[in-house]
């Protein structure tokens, strides 16, 4: 039996889910949760062998919560399902800690597969994810300078491009601002951009928003 968490703050699609969930034989969901807060309490409880955890959660953004909840459970496996798609994004949820990640729009056949491989330890990609992630190293990879960017800096990019200040993004990162103003010239030395006019003109040529 895979004791699972369900971490998604959309109640019609958490209990949709969980319907599903159930009808599949050998999982079982222990706990629920509708927040970053909670899903971190729950999968600190030692309850549950895999969460499932949307992308996007009230109280963290983007990859923080996978880098949370990572943190405070390490063994726990760690299976995205998202409405995002884009390389970009898979890419670094499986960075931050991430051990499968598929899309709300996967068949009931993958969701069964993902939950049955990433709750054994192993990893899993939605095939057509993985192929367009394939594609997009092939064609990118090689040659995209935000590639070499730290988990950190992707933070701080993200949030520098959507107008947050340096010392907004400190608080939300729990970092010191002289940190925060770290990363910031890190990252912006290995882009090749000295403004901020310029950061975000690149990150929206980029599609570098989760």
């Amino acid at each position: 039996m895979i004791r699972i968490i369900i971490a998604d703050d959309h109640t019609l699609f958490r209990v949709g889910l969980k319907q599903m969930l159930h009808s599949f034989s050998g999982i079982n969901v222990v706990r629920e949760a509708t927040n970053a807060a909670e899903a971190l309490a729950a999968a600190s409880s030692e309850e549950a062998e895999l969460i499932i955890m949307d992308l996007t959660m009230p109280g963290a953004s983007g990859t923080s919560l996978i880098e949370q909840t990572r943190k405070a459970q390490p063994d726990l496996p760690i299976l995205v399902l998202s409405m995002h798609d884009e390389p970009g994004t898979v890419r670094r949820a499986l960075q931050a800690g991430a051990s499968g990640y598929i899309t709300k729009g996967s068949s009931p056949d993958t969701l069964f597969t993902a939950v049955t491989r990433v709750g054994a330890g192993e990893r899993y990609i939605d095939p057509s994810i993985a192929e367009s992630l394939a594609f997009d190293t092939v064609a990118h990879g090689a040659g995209d300078p935000h590639q070499s960017l730290s988990q950190r800096e992707w933070q701080v990019l993200r949030l520098i491009a959507q107008g947050v200040m340096l010392s907004q993004i400190a608080e939300q990162l729990h970092l010191s601002p002289k940190t925060v103003t770290t990363h910031k010239t890190h990252l912006m030395e290995k882009l090749g951009i000295g403004n901020n006019a310029d950061l975000i003109r690149y990150a929206i040529e980029h599609r570098l928003f989760d």
